[in-house]
C-alpha cells in the first residue's frame, strides 16, 4: 500500500547570476538548488576548500609524519565510505614510504560498529603504534582509552556526529566538532581522510621525506567520489568538486583497478559514468561484503594493484550482492506487509515515523530494508534486528529530507537516557542498539520526536522542476542534464512532470511497468519505464491519461543512444 501523492513544483528563485550563457532550462533548475552565483558551478580542483581550513589537519600529518618508520593500523568500517576511506590512506601511505601499514576491519557481528576495546586489542596484537580511524572513532570513547592504556597513539578521522564525551585521541579530525568553522559539515568519512592525507603529503614535501616518485593525493579521488556518493551526504559545493573531480578519473581510466572491476561487474562502461552509477550499481556491491560477510574483502578489492587481481574479488563481491539482494527481498516482503495496516494519512491518523522489527530479520540487510520502506511510505524508518543470541536490538535508521535523524535519536535519548545502549550516525542515516523489552516504547517516543521536527511537513509530495516543451524532451537535453551534474543528496537530480497518454504498457518483472507514451495532445511517443510502480493488489498496468513525474535518461541499445523517460510516480488525474 502506497499513501496517495501530490506533485508539487519546486519555488524557483531570481536565476543565478551570470548564468545566461546556459539554456532556460538549465538556468531554472539550477536556481531550485539554490545556486546563486555562476562561481558556484565551476569544480574544478581549485574550488575545493583549502585543506588547512580543515582544523587539525595540519596536527594530524605531524602525528604521522612522527610514525612513519612504526607500524600503522587503520581502523576502518563496513560501509562503502569506510572501505574507500581505508583504501585510500592505506595507498597513501604506502606510496609515500612509510614502513609498516595494515587495516583492522570490524566485524559487523562480532565487533559492532568502530574502534571498540576488542578491535584494539586485534591492532595491538599486530605491532600496532599508531592507530588511525577512517569513518568512526568520534563515539569511541571506551576504544581509545584501551589503547591509551597499552601505550598505542590514536588518530581519529571522522564526520559523524559527537556525542557528550569525546574520546581522549591524540588528535580528532572531524568537521562536526563543535566550534568548528570549516565550511563544509558534508564531507563524508572518505573526504576527512583525503584531506588529512594532503596535509600530510605537504608536510612531507615540507620536510624532504616523499620518494622521487610519490603519487599526489588527487590520485586517489575516485576512492573520494565513491565514498561521498556511496555515503549519502549533501552534494554541497565542496562535495559536487570532489565528485566532480573523481568521476572524471574514472571516465577517463585514471582510477584504481578495483573501481574498474566493480563497474565490469556491474555491466558499466567507466566512459559514460555519472554520480548514479556510483550510488546504485558500484556501492551496493562493495556494501555486500559488510552487510553479509567481511569488508576485508571490499577494501582488498579497492587495494588490489593489478585488474587481473581485483577482478576475482569483484566478482565476488558481485555474489555476495545477489545473496544480499534474495535475502533483502524476502525482509521487504515481510515488511510491506507489516505496514499494509498501517494507518497513514489518507486512511486515518497521520503517522510521521515507522519502527519495524521481526526476530528472523539479518542485521546486516536491516539498513537497505529501512531505505525502501522509506521511499515507499516517506517517512522517517527504524528496522531492527536481533543482534546475536540475546535480546538487543540493533536498528538501522534511514531519513527524509528535513529530519536530522541522528538528532532526532539524540533528543529521544536525552529524553528517555535508560532506552537507547548506543547510537550514532549522520543526517540521513543512523544506527542504534537497545533492549527489545523497550522497543514499543522507543517507537512511541520516536514518532512524536519526528512529529516535532516536521509538524506541517508534505511528506507526500513529489517535487518537480516543472514541466518540459515538446523541444525539451530530446535526447540531447537528457545529454546537457547528464552534464550538468553531479547530481545526488542535496542537489537532487532533475524531475519534470506533465500529462501523458498512455500508448502501450506492459509489466516487466514483478512490479515494473514498461510504457510507450505520448504527452497529452501530441502524437510524439516516447520509451518510459516505471520501476516498482506495481502494488501488492494490482495485477495489470495503468491505461489512459496520466499525470507522469518523470526524469530524462539515456538507454543504449545496440550501440544506439535513445531517450528514455524514468517514472518516478504516475496517477490518473
Amino acid at each position: 500500500m502506497t499513501a496517495p501523492r501530490r506533485i508539487l513544483r519546486r519555488p524557483v528563485a531570481d536565476t543565478a547570476q551570470g548564468l545566461a550563457h546556459l539554456s532556460p532550462l538549465l538556468q531554472r533548475i539550477y536556481a531550485a538548488r539554490g545556486v546563486r552565483h555562476a562561481e558556484q558551478l565551476q569544480l574544478a580542483l581549485e574550488r575545493m576548500l583549502r585543506v588547512g581550513s580543515l582544523e587539525h589537519v595540519e596536527a594530524a600529518a605531524a602525528l604521522l609524519n612522527v610514525h612513519r618508520n612504526n607500524c600503522v593500523v587503520v581502523v576502518g568500517d563496513y560501509d562503502a565510505d569506510g572501505a574507500t576511506s581505508t583504501a585510500l590512506v592505506l595507498r597513501a601511505l604506502r606510496a609515500w614510504g612509510f614502513a609498516d601499514v595494515d587495516f583492522v576491519v570490524p566485524d559487523r557481528f562480532t565487533h559492532g560498529y568502530g574502534l571498540t576495546p576488542p578491535v584494539v586489542d586485534i591492532a595491538a596484537a599486530r605491532g600496532a603504534q599508531l592507530l588511525v580511524t577512517v569513518d568512526n572513532g568520534t563515539s569511541s570513547v571506551a576504544g581509545v582509552q584501551r589503547a591509551r592504556e597499552l601505550g598505542i597513539a590514536v588518530l581519529v578521522t571522522d564526520h559523524h556526529l559527537p556525542g557528550e564525551q569525546l574520546p581522549a585521541a591524540d588528535v580528532i579530525v572531524n568537521p562536526n566538532l563543535p566550534g568548528s568553522q570549516f565550511a563544509s559539515r558534508a564531507l563524508a568519512g572518505v573526504g576527512v581522510a583525503f584531506y588529512v592525507m594532503a596535509a600530510l603529503r605537504r608536510l612531507l614535501a615540507i620536510e624532504g621525506v616523499l620518494p622521487a616518485e610519490a603519487l599526489p593525493v588527487t590520485q586517489w579521488l575516485d576512492l573520494v567520489a565513491l565514498g561521498t556518493v556511496a555515503d549519502l551526504v549533501a552534494l554541497d559545493d565542496n562535495n559536487r568538486v570532489l565528485v566532480a573531480e573523481g568521476l572524471k578519473r574514472i571516465r577517463a581510466g585514471r582510477c584504481v583497478p578495483g573501481i574498474v572491476a566493480l563497474l565490469a561487474a556491474a555491466k558499466r562502461q567507466p566512459e559514460g559514468l555519472v554520480a548514479a552509477d556510483l550510488g546504485f550499481q558500484v556501492a551496493p556491491r562493495l556494501n555486500a561484503a559488510g552487510r553479509l560477510d567481511d569488508m576485508g574483502i571490499g577494501i582488498r578489492c579497492l587495494l588490489a594493484p593489478t585488474l587481473l587481481e581485483a577482478q576475482p574479488l569483484a566478482e565476488q563481491l558481485d555474489q555476495l550482492n545477489r545473496d544480499r539482494r534474495s535475502i533483502e527481498s524476502d525482509m521487504q516482503a515481510l515488511a510491506l506487509r507489516a505496514i499494509a495496516g498501517l494507518d497513514l494519512p489518507h486512511r486515518g491518523p497521520r503517522r510521521h515515523a515507522l519502527c519495524l522489527f521481526n526476530p528472523e530479520w539479518h542485521q546486516g540487510v536491516v539498513g537497505l530494508v529501512a531505505s525502501r520502506i522509506k521511499d515507499r511510505v516517506r517517512r522517517p524508518v527504524i528496522a531492527f534486528a536481533l543482534a546475536g543470541e540475546g535480546d538487543v536490538l540493533r536498528g538501522s535508521a534511514r531519513s527524509v529530507t528535513g529530519v536530522h535523524i541522528r538528532d532526532v535519536i539524540e533528543a529521544v535519548a536525552t529524553r528517555e537516557p535508560d532506552l537507547i545502549t548506543a547510537y550514532g550516525g549522520h543526517a540521513m542515516a543512523a544506527g542504534l542498539s537497545l533492549a527489545r523489552t523497550h522497543l514499543d516504547r522507543f517507537a512511541r517516543a520516536f514518532e512524536l520526536e519526528v512529529a516535532r521536527w516536521q509538524p506541517d511537513a508534505d511528506l507526500d509530495a513529489v517535487l518537480s522542476d516543472g514541466p518540459l516543451t515538446l523541444d525539451e524532451l530530446a535526447l540531447a537535453t537528457a545529454e546537457q542534464l547528464r552534464a550538468a551534474g553531479p547530481w545526488g543528496q542535496g542537489f537532487a537530480e532533475p524531475l519534470f512532470d506533465g500529462r501523458f497518454e498512455i500508448v502501450q504498457a506492459r509489466v516487466v518483472g514483478e512490479r515494473h511497468v514498461k510504457l510507450k507514451v505520448r504527452p497529452e495532445g501530441s502524437l510524439v511517443q516516447f520509451d518510459a519505464i516505471a520501476f516498482n510502480q506495481l502494488d501488492e493488489s494490482q495485477t495489470r498496468p495503468p491505461s489512459g491519461l496520466i499525470e507522469m513525474a518523470y526524469r530524462l535518461d539515456i538507454n543504449l541499445w545496440q550501440g544506439e543512444r535513445r531517450l528514455q523517460l524514468l517514472v518516478e510516480h504516475l496517477q490518473v488525474p
